[in-house]
C-alpha cells in the first residue's frame, strides 16, 4: 500500500503544474481546476490499488481530472452559464479519447502570463506562480518566505480570485504587449530565484527549494519562448550563479565570500550550459548582460585571474539599460578592483542607497582597502544594524572583529 501512495503522490506532483494549466486555461477559474485535480487524487488513492499504477499516471490524472470538472460544472446551479465551458471541455475530453490533445506548452505559457498579470500585487504574482507552475504546496511556498501557512493560502485565494473575477485572460500576448508582459514574468521568476539563492531574513543564507523552482520555470521559458534572448539570458544567470551554491556557506551555515570560495566545487555542468546558452547572444539586455558577467566570475580560474575590466565594460552597458542604483553599486565594487579602492568609492557617489545594507558594506570594504578603518568599522556597524539575515549578519560581524586594533 505505501509503495501504491508513493506512487500517487509522485504522479500528481510530476503532473499538476502540467495538468492545471491546462484546466485552469479551459475554465477559466483555479479553484474549480484544483478542486478537479484534488477529486482525481482522492479517486487514484481509492482505485490504485487494486487496478494498479496506470502505465501513463500523468495521462490518467489529466483525464480524470477533466472528467471531475465537468461533473462540478454539471452540479453548479448557474448551469446555463456553464454551457460554454462545458462544451469546450466535452470537446477537449472528446479529442483525448481519440489521442487529439492540444500543445500542453501552450497551456503552461498562458498560465505564467496570467499568473504573472501587473493586475495581481508582486506578493501573489510569486506565490500563484509557485503554486500552479512549480507545483510547490502551500506549506512550502509558505516555508520559502518566512509567513504562515494560513497567510500563504489567503494570498493564493486571493490572487485566483483576482483572476477569475476581473476576466485576467489565459492567453499570450501579442504584438508590442509580449515585450512588455514577458519582462514581468522574467522578473518575477528572477525574484523567486533571489530569494532562494540570498534569502532576505531568517537563519539560513540559501533556500534552495526556492532556487530549483526558479530554474525550472526558466527552462520552461527558455523551451517555450527559444527566441527571446532574455529568456535564455536569465536562465544562464540562474545556472552560473547556483553552480556556487556549494561553496557559499561552510558547515556552519557561514557566508564564503566569493573571492574565498573553492572554485573546485562548483557545478560545472551548469556552468557549460549557463554558458552555451549566452555563447552567440549579443551583449544587450538586463539578463543577457547580468549572465555575462556572472560568466566572467565562472570562467576565471581564481580570483586573482578575473578579469575585472571586462566586468566594469558590461557595467557600463548594463547601467543604462536598468538605471537601478543597486547596478550601479555593483559596478563601483567592480571598478574598486579593476582601477583600486579610492576608484570604487568615487564611483559609488550620488548612489541612494544610503537604507540598503549591502551599500553599508560594500563601502566599508573599500574604506577598508583604502586604508581608512575607522570610517570603515562605521559603515559596517550600519550594515549589521540594517541586515537582516543571520548568516550575513555574521560575515559582517567578523569584518567588524577584523578591524579592531587597526
Amino acid at each position: 500500500m505505501s509503495e501504491i501512495n508513493t506512487a500517487v503522490e509522485t504522479a500528481f506532483r510530476q503532473s499538476y503544474p502540467l495538468v492545471v494549466a491546462n484546466l485552469s486555461r479551459q475554465v477559466r477559474d483555479i479553484d474549480l481546476a484544483e478542486e478537479a485535480i484534488q477529486d482525481a487524487f482522492a479517486e487514484a488513492m481509492r482505485s490504485w490499488p487494486t487496478s494498479g499504477v496506470p502505465s501513463n499516471p500523468g495521462g490518467w490524472i489529466a483525464t480524470v481530472s477533466h472528467r471531475r470538472a465537468i461533473d462540478r460544472i454539471r452540479r453548479e446551479r448557474t448551469y446555463a452559464q456553464k454551457k460554454e465551458l462545458l462544451a469546450g471541455l466535452e470537446r477537449i475530453e472528446a479529442e483525448r479519447s481519440e489521442g487529439r490533445v492540444g500543445a500542453v506548452s501552450d497551456d503552461r505559457l498562458q498560465m505564467i502570463f496570467a499568473c504573472c498579470h501587473p493586475a495581481l500585487s508582486v506578493d501573489k504574482q510569486v506565490a500563484l506562480t509557485l503554486r500552479t507552475l512549480g507545483g510547490l504546496t502551500t506549506q512550502e511556498i509558505a516555508d520559502g518566505f518566512l509567513v504562515s501557512e494560513s497567510t500563504m493560502a489567503q494570498r493564493l485565494v486571493r490572487a485566483k480570485a483576482k483572476i477569475r473575477d476581473a476576466g485576467i485572460p489565459f492567453s499570450v500576448p501579442e504584438g508590442s504587449d509580449v515585450a512588455s508582459k514577458l519582462e514581468a514574468v522574467l522578473s518575477v521568476v528572477y525574484l523567486i530565484f533571489n530569494e532562494g539563492y540570498f534569502a532576505s531574513s531568517g537563519v539560513s543564507l540559501v533556500r534552495e527549494e526556492l532556487s530549483e523552482s526558479a530554474i525550472e520555470l526558466g527552462r520552461m521559458l527558455t523551451q517555450l519562448m527559444p527566441e527571446s534572448a532574455e529568456c535564455r539570458g536569465l536562465l544562464a544567470l540562474m545556472l552560473l550563479q547556483h553552480s556556487r551554491r556549494g561553496s557559499r556557506t561552510d558547515r556552519d551555515g557561514d557566508l564564503i565570500l566569493l573571492e574565498d570560495q573553492d572554485r573546485s566545487s562548483w557545478d560545472r555542468g551548469e556552468i557549460a550550459e549557463g554558458l552555451s546558452l549566452i555563447e552567440d547572444l549579443p551583449e544587450r539586455g538586463s539578463y543577457v548582460l547580468q549572465a555575462k558577467i556572472a560568466a566572467c566570475h565562472s570562467a576565471a580560474s581564481s580570483w586573482a585571474a578575473t578579469d575585472w575590466h571586462r566586468i566594469v565594460a558590461l557595467y557600463d552597458r548594463l547601467w543604462p539599460v536598468t538605471g537601478s542604483p543597486v547596478v550601479a553599486l555593483n559596478r563601483a565594487v567592480a571598478v574598486g578592483y579593476a582601477f583600486g579602492p579610492k576608484e570604487g568609492l568615487r564611483a559609488m557617489r550620488g548612489i541612494e542607497l544610503d537604507g540598503y545594507h549591502a551599500w553599508h558594506a560594500a563601502r566599508a570594504e573599500l574604506l577598508r582597502r583604502s586604508g581608512d578603518p575607522g570610517r570603515a568599522r562605521a559603515e559596517f556597524q550600519r550594515a549589521l544594524e540594517l541586515s537582516a539575515n543571520e548568516a550575513e549578519r555574521r560575515l559582517i560581524e567578523s569584518r567588524l572583529a577584523s578591524l579592531t586594533g587597526d
